[in-house]
């Protein structure tokens, strides 16, 4: 049986439309994203989970019982928010250990529950401190032990590294990926940062226009987005849109024809191409920069970005299609070079009028 179960929840603000039908599946133990723009639904999502907000209509069912009739403390989850809401006059102890005296969980077992997450979370020096004279990362711990405590079926996390600085949005996210593994629960996080979703997540959930646009593994949406939206939100330069022509639908494989005039031999089965415009596209490790005899292509470079592994070359071509490439390390590219690029067909993407995505045959000869 599933974990957690969502059935065509919808959701307004008044005349505003939040969440139109989104139905989900979540498996126990697993920790799944919600990835997305700012307005896409998925903290609204997270929020009638957890039971502060209510649905309009849809179910919420977690391990086989409805609770999206149910008052928040009676649902079996907890919520870890983007602002860690401690009590500053309280230690780190009391912090923990509030919600379950205020339902009555006796001393002796708050003890043991309080000190299990602080050895869990290595914050058990901090036990008697106040959360001013702690750092953020370590007001993070104590937020995520607050919750720990309640012993959930599932978690919930809003944007839970948000207020950190980049080292210590990296040690977290490490410490979240070792926690998971220790405790025997569900995690949904909602982020808009898609390294956190790419690193913590078995799935995720990318949401968009009030509706959830694909599911699956990470590599899976990266490798074969469902749309042009999941395309360029998820990859990070985003993937290349580039309009083409259908050059040969008869073959096995489609060949195109890019705007400058370049042929594109990809590896996808034309099926239910025909017709319409198309879009080919590109991630950055598909087109490099080549000698111009070997290549696809030529570009004039607009920017080079220099990250020390590789080189990331922004140029555009011919007819002015922007394209990003990649080059080697210690490339000796130079903003306003005119360089060769090299497409590899074999990993394009193709996208059809509804923006629909259609990828390379997998295991294709």
């Amino acid at each position: 049986m599933a974990s957690l179960h969502l059935h065509e929840i919808y959701k307004s603000f008044g005349a505003t439309s939040v969440l139109d039908g989104v139905s989900l599946e979540l498996e126990a133990r697993e920790f799944v994203a919600f990835l997305g723009p700012s307005g896409s639904g998925k903290s609204t999502l997270l929020r009638i989970i957890a039971g502060l907000e209510t649905p309009d209509s849809g179910e919420v069912v977690l391990d086989g019982v409805r609770i999206d009739t149910l008052p928040p403390g009676d649902r079996g989850v907890a919520m870890v928010f983007q602002h860690y809401a401690l009590y500053p006059h309280m230690t780190v102890r009391e912090n923990m250990a509030f919600g379950l005296r205020n339902i009555g969980v006796p001393k002796e077992e708050i003890e043991t529950r309080v000190s299990e997450a602080a050895r869990m979370l290595e914050i058990e020096d901090h036990l008697d401190k106040k959360p001013g004279q702690m750092s953020g990362g370590q007001r993070q711990r104590v937020a995520i032990g607050r919750a720990i405590v309640k012993h959930p079926k599932l978690f919930l996390l809003d944007e839970p590294l948000s207020n950190l600085d980049a080292a210590l949005r990296t040690r977290t996210r490490i410490e979240l990926a070792q926690l998971r593994n220790r405790v025997d629960a569900a995690f949904i996080m909602v982020t808009h940062d898609q390294a956190e979703a790419m690193t913590l997540a078995d799935r995720i959930v990318v949401m968009n226009d009030r509706t959830i646009q694909q599911v699956g593994p990470p590599m899976e949406v990266y490798s074969r987005p469902a749309n042009t939206f999941v395309a360029r939100f998820v990859g990070s330069p985003a993937m290349t849109l580039a309009p083409v022509e259908m050059l040969s639908a008869g073959g096995r494989f489609a060949s195109v024809r890019l705007g400058d005039g370049s042929q594109v031999d990809t590896r996808i089965v034309p099926n239910g191409l025909a017709g319409g415009p198309l879009q080919l596209g590109l991630r950055p490790e598909n087109v490099t920069v080549s000698p111009v005899g070997h290549a696809t292509t030529v570009g004039k470079v607009d920017l080079v970005e220099r990250l020390g592994d590789r080189t990331l070359v922004y140029a555009h071509l011919a007819d002015g299609l922007a394209i990003t490439a990649e080059d080697e390390g210690y490339s000796r590219v130079r903003t306003g070079d005119t360089v060769g690029l090299r497409i590899d067909g074999g990993a394009a993407h193709l996208f059809d009028a509804d923006g629909a995505g259609h990828h390379a045959e997998e295991h294709a000869a």
